[in-house]
């Protein structure tokens, strides 16, 4: 057997050795190198920086956990490959998944046994359970995916995994056994939304049961092998009190979104990748009253909506002919004849930003949608590009005049440098002078400095705007008070 076979090097753990399989308390920052010897050779020589000695000893850990972990590799390799030889597979999948999880443990613990593995009793738990996870789950993605702290997965190739913790990319020791195996992840992922990812259809847009949103990009587009990224969603619902714990907005500048949301404003959430969007789009929904109907448009289903009267429709890519495409457009034109309230598309990116102003032009106030963009400005332009993108001819006066007339609110959220989100504009589109289009800022976040942690410090602050244009809508909805209330305390 190869396990019992392989050459007793001293990356080989023994017995006694401590668990030589990949652990999850590697993500922690790297410890620096015992005795401060500088880095010898190169460019700096012994005057080499404190950052570059933290990278290369950085480095030089990662190395060591994957030395250690070749060993634990190899016996996996070949208690699965032998597993896959003594199980009916077609019989382990009519079982339910704790049944069938309880069967791979009995056969793989007898193979261990059979195979004389040296491992500790910890070790081969933790072996079992890695092919537990291979045969049944996500393989090694399993203990990322469990952990809540992380915000992102990037896997690039077999041998390559980010994750994202606390707005930091951190590269960890997870890995698959070959490009084969994390392809065959991809598709079991992807096949339970009913969509699919090979070489004639290699970009792929899918979720996971939690809501994640995964993408896949596989060879021959993705030169170093199958590349998965995976946004996670936290268990715990977030709302508007944990971005104003966390500081992403004043608590006068949520209570004011409050009133925005509630008051059936037409808002558009601006900011770039990562910058918070999507999370910012939930909270602002908490303010949508139950009794109204709501239809959400999304690539892949990802907002977790509370409301009691949700209808949640998803796009569709081509099939093997390469037809029954269902694009973003189709689903919006779609939702006005579904009597929707209101209507929030989940990222306005092309022509279908002219059938979501249609929509809040004609009675759907209250829609929501989302876009990249750097600024509030930048969206306004960004919305008229996308409707130009359709081909309607419009004169651009014309569009921006749609625009004044469908849009009263741009939120815009931002990742700082250090990694943490904050909104940083709550800005009022006001109407048109000439051809431009005039807004005014509610709320802006300064930015002072940073500490010397290097987290940004900063505050959010009113300009002052007394009496906003959206008060008129607010007085309707009895929601003045609270409106005056907020605007005079962040004064």
């Amino acid at each position: 057997a190869a396990a019992r076979a392989a050459p007793q090097s001293p990356a080989q753990p023994s017995p006694s050795a401590p668990a030589a399989e990949p652990k999850l308390d590697a993500l922690a920052p790297k410890p620096k190198p015992a005795g401060g010897e500088a880095p010898k050779g190169g460019a700096g020589g012994p005057k080499a920086t404190a950052a570059f000695e933290q990278l290369r000893a950085a480095q030089t850990v990662t190395e060591i956990v994957r030395e250690q972990s070749d060993y634990y590799h190899a016996t996996k390799t070949t208690i699965f490959n032998a597993l896959l030889n003594t199980i009916d597979l077609a019989q382990l999948a009519q079982l339910d998944p704790k049944a069938a999880a309880e069967e791979i443990r009995d056969i793989v613990a007898e193979l261990v046994s059979i195979k004389n593995v040296q491992m500790s009793v910890a070790e081969q738990e933790n072996l079992v359970q890695d092919i537990i996870n291979d045969v049944l789950g996500y393989g090694p993605l399993e203990p990322l995916l469990a952990r809540d702290d992380i915000a992102d997965i990037m896997v690039n190739g077999a041998n390559r995994v980010f994750i994202e913790v606390g707005g930091k990319v951190q590269l960890t020791n997870i890995r698959f056994r070959d490009n084969t195996q994390l392809m065959n992840i991809c598709q079991r992922i992807v096949s339970q939304v009913g969509r699919r990812v090979d070489e004639s259809s290699p970009i792929c847009d899918a979720r996971l049961a939690d809501g994640s949103r995964v993408n896949v990009i596989a060879p021959p587009l993705a030169l170093d092998g199958p590349t998965l990224t995976i946004r996670k969603f936290k268990k715990d619902k977030l709302t508007m009190r944990n971005l104003v714990e966390w500081a992403s907005i004043s608590p006068e500048g949520a209570r004011v979104l409050g009133v925005i949301g509630a008051s059936r404003c037409n808002i558009l959430i601006s900011g770039g990748t990562g910058s918070g969007k999507t999370t910012l789009l939930n909270c602002m929904t908490a303010f949508i009253d139950p009794t109204e109907r709501v239809i959400t448009c999304e690539d892949a289903a990802e907002l977790q909506l509370q409301q009691p009267h949700v209808v949640r429709l998803e796009t569709r890519p081509p099939n093997l002919e390469g037809q029954g495409t269902i694009t973003m457009r189709d689903l919006v034109k779609n939702c006005l004849r579904m009597r929707p309230e209101r209507i929030i598309v989940g990222e306005v990116r092309g022509p279908e930003a002219f059938d979501l102003l249609q929509a809040m032009n004609t009675g759907h106030d209250g829609s929501m949608g989302t876009l990249h963009a750097n600024s509030p400005r930048e969206a306004v332009s960004r919305l008229e590009s996308m409707i130009t993108m359709g081909g309607y001819g419009l004169p651009t006066k014309t569009i921006r005049e749609m625009i004044v007339g469908s849009v009263d609110v741009i939120v815009q959220a931002a990742r700082l440098r250090d990694g943490s989100r904050r909104i940083t504009h709550v800005t009022e589109v006001l109407g048109l002078e000439g051809d431009v289009i005039i807004t005014q800022d509610l709320f802006v976040y300064e930015i002072n400095g940073e500490d010397k942690d290097g987290r940004v410090m900063g505050r959010h602050r009113s300009t002052g705007i007394a009496r906003p244009r959206f008060w008129d809508r607010a007085r309707y909805y009895g929601l003045e008070r609270e409106l005056a209330e907020a605007l005079d305390a962040a004064e």
